[in-house]
């Protein structure tokens, strides 16, 4: 039992960094326990992150979230309940209210130096368009499925991981052999057209196309940075266009054969 409270505490230090947003949090929380009057409020914003934290860091509780059938890895979401920047907005405002001057000091200067410019952070960056995915995804969905495209038929695409979160983002019609899933590595799942396209240092074009064909997935898109051995010529691909540098490649093969079913399910239905 102790291991596992040593355990949730390290999760609750990983999960607030023990920085100046933390302490900023704590002195609005201590501040609000002194002066706070209005009962709903101190339930909120008092008594109930305290409960919540209680609880998190009690070893019943994460034995019983795991007797759930819950995933033990993401136990730390518990801690999404306490409302944080709530509780430091509001005391902040509440200090403010009473105190003007000093107050408008104190929480300027505070947020300053414990704030971040999120603007200079790895994971944002300005948006290419209103969809707020990148331009190159657009322009490779609306190649293999433009607008007067037959809607009876079927469009699987195989595309580097980096674009795997966006393509169906913008066209939920297009189909791909997989997804996120594959790219996360706590599922550890295992799909064999993912095993040919990235699970290799360089990529064997005829095993890609294979496994491709096993799926029934007729595009392929190629990174402008992945080595790839064979000709896609020679295999039987067409190359429709580059786009940034990525190659899309239709199988005619597969597109035949996708083709035949379309007409064959369109035939039966009439």
């Amino acid at each position: 039992m102790f291991g596992i409270f040593m355990e949730s505490l390290v999760i609750f230090k990983l999960y607030t960094g023990l920085k100046f947003l933390f302490v900023l949090t704590l002195a609005a929380f201590v501040y609000l326990l002194v002066t706070e009057k209005n009962r709903n409020f101190r339930i909120l914003f008092v008594y109930a992150p305290v409960l919540i934290l209680l609880l998190f860091l009690f070893p019943v509780s994460r034995k019983l979230f795991v007797a759930a059938g819950l995933d033990g890895a993401t136990y730390y979401r518990v801690l999404w309940t306490i409302p944080m920047g709530m509780i430091t907005a509001y005391g902040a405002c509440s200090f403010f209210a009473k105190h003007r001057r000093i107050g408008l000091v104190v929480t300027s200067v505070l947020i300053v130096l414990c704030g971040k410019y999120v603007y200079d952070s790895d994971y944002i960056s300005k948006a290419e368009n209103l969809y707020h995915i990148p331009d190159t995804v657009i322009r490779i969905c609306e190649l293999i499925h433009p607008d007067d495209a037959d809607e009876n038929l079927q469009v699987m695409v195989v595309v580097p991981e980096e674009l795997t979160y966006y393509i169906r983002q913008y066209d939920s019609d297009i189909r791909m052999p997989y997804g996120r899933e594959m790219i996360e590595g706590q599922w550890d799942y295992y799909n064999v057209v993912h095993a040919a396209m990235e699970e290799t240092e360089v990529i064997d074009l005829e095993a890609l196309i294979a496994a491709c064909r096993e799926e029934y997935c007729q595009y392929i898109v190629l990174s402008p940075v992945r080595k790839v051995e064979g000709d896609p010529a020679e295999l039987g691909l067409t190359l429709l266009a580059e786009i940034d540098g990525y190659r899309v490649y239709l199988d005619p093969v597969t597109e035949e054969t996708v083709e035949s079913w379309t007409q064959y399910y369109e035939e039966d239905e009439s």
